[in-house]
């Protein structure tokens, strides 16, 4: 990254663990934001170390947690779906960042061979109770081995972005499909929302894509942008999180017509609160 072509763009407050405050800087080059100053390896885990880090859970503690896992089993259901169309039927997948491992339990009720990795040890005790073997990371899988390879909002949170793009060419077979979803940080929530959008999530979040930067990245790589789909939920979830952060509560009804009005601009712009990006493999 040229540290030359970034230009301050917003500051930000860490509202899940440490009360920090971090930059936002604009890399001219690929059309994207980078946090900064970037924990290092050593202090990254700590960031992570909360209660409220609701994909490392399967708590339903509260009315938010209990309709997060409602939204969660609908969708659950549609990203099998996808990734079966896509594949025109079953096949070997990889999903990184398998939090607690439920989409891998419902891609293996319809037939996928599954495989998963998840770094935090919690999540990975939880997804070993039903059934899913998680592995700490990619360096023992075989090149060239999965028909679909699936990052849900996980890339957002890779220290070395270009590393883990090229991991992800060697583990994908040729003409195999990459599906990857990030939050949007020009979607009309993102402006509205502006230093407290919750999908800016800093530090958990070391980068924050624009459709230009992931076609830009991954064409690098031989990998090709095919379709872009929006994550229409998203904008609900994330409203409810940035209202939290801005007034100190949960306003439901707020926070609706908000998610409401981001996808109904965005189905105008079509810059969504999230977005999945299907890439294919050469």
């Amino acid at each position: 990254m040229n540290k030359e072509n970034l230009d301050l763009y917003i500051e930000c407050q860490d509202h899940t663990v440490s009360g920090e405050n971090f930059r936002l800087y604009k890399d001219k080059d690929h059309d994207m934001l980078v946090t900064l100053p970037k924990p290092d390896g050593e202090s990254l885990g700590r960031y992570y170390e909360s209660e409220d880090y609701i994909s490392h859970t399967d708590a339903k503690r509260s009315l938010f947690e209990k309709l997060y896992h409602i939204v969660k089993n609908y969708s659950l259901n549609k990203k099998v779906r996808l990734i079966s169309d896509l594949n025109k039927g079953t096949g070997n997948l990889l999903d990184i960042g398998a939090g607690t491992g439920d989409f891998l339990v419902e891609a293996n009720k319809k037939n996928w061979e599954v495989y998963g990795v998840e770094p935090n040890s919690s999540a990975k005790i939880l997804a070993e109770k039903k059934g899913i073997i998680l592995q700490s990371n990619t360096d023992g899988l075989v090149s060239n081995s999965f028909d679909v390879i699936t990052m849900w909002h996980v890339l957002e949170h890779v220290p070395d972005l270009s590393s883990q793009i090229k991991e992800l060419k060697r583990l994908l077979k040729p003409g195999g499909y990459l599906v990857v979803a990030v939050p949007n940080f020009k979607s009309y929530d993102a402006s509205y929302y502006k230093s407290f959008w919750a999908a800016y999530d800093v530090p958990r979040h070391l980068w924050h894509f624009s459709k230009n930067s992931i076609q830009t990245l991954f064409e690098k790589e031989g990998i090709r942008l095919d379709k872009i789909v929006p994550l229409i939920f998203d904008s609900f979830y994330v409203s409810l999180l940035s209202e939290k952060h801005k007034n100190g509560k949960m306003n439901f009804v707020k926070a609706f017509w908000i998610g409401l009005l981001s996808n109904v601009k965005g189905k105008q712009s079509k810059e969504y609160s999230s977005h999945i990006y299907i890439l294919k493999g050469l």
